[in-house]
């Protein structure tokens, strides 16, 4: 491969990290073709973008995107394989899901908005992660709950005062 055309994967890798935001590095190595194509195709139906690219590129990329961290360049051995996800846990369900039929992938690594995570023991906790959406729905379901409450407390109390009002006046 020449030097342009690496410089052109870079350049593709820094777009996709910068404007995904999350990915992982996984290791697909020793898998079968069909098993690859059936992991690209879960990966499409998914959203996620699924990349092969050799670790050197990869190191030259994150370093370029703004992601320096010894730690996920650590991670860069062996066959890599990244994915590519605008949601944080869709990458660790999938992963959980292919593991119910083989060993791989591993994970390798994850690039979480921002927080790093190393090692295939961290899968349960991505897995766990609520994404973006997730926890705007939990605090706006948290902030209607008191104003359900309040209302409601109004409302049957309302009815209740009414209900005393109108008797006091019966008996008058």
């Amino acid at each position: 491969m020449r030097k342009e055309e690496k410089q052109v994967i870079v350049d593709a890798l820094i777009e996709q990290i910068k404007s995904y935001g999350n990915f992982y590095i996984t290791d697909t190595a020793n898998l079968t073709v069909a098993k690859i194509n059936n992991i690209r195709r879960k990966c499409f139906d998914k959203g996620i973008k699924m990349q092969v690219v050799k670790n050197t590129l990869i190191a030259k990329a994150l370093e370029a995107a703004g992601v320096d961290s010894e730690e996920l360049k650590g991670a860069l051995k062996g066959a890599s394989t990244l994915l590519f996800s605008e949601t944080g846990n869709a990458p660790a369900k999938l992963i959980k899901e292919l593991r119910k039929e083989g060993d791989k992938p591993v994970l390798k690594g994850a690039y979480i908005d921002s927080a790093i995570f190393i090692g295939d023991n961290q899968l349960d906790a991505l897995v766990t992660l609520k994404s973006r959406e997730e926890l705007i729905g939990d605090i706006i379901g948290l902030l209607q709950s008191p104003a359900k409450n309040v209302l409601s407390a109004l409302q049957s109390g309302g009815s209740t005062i009414a209900g005393l009002v109108k008797t006091l006046q019966d008996r008058g």
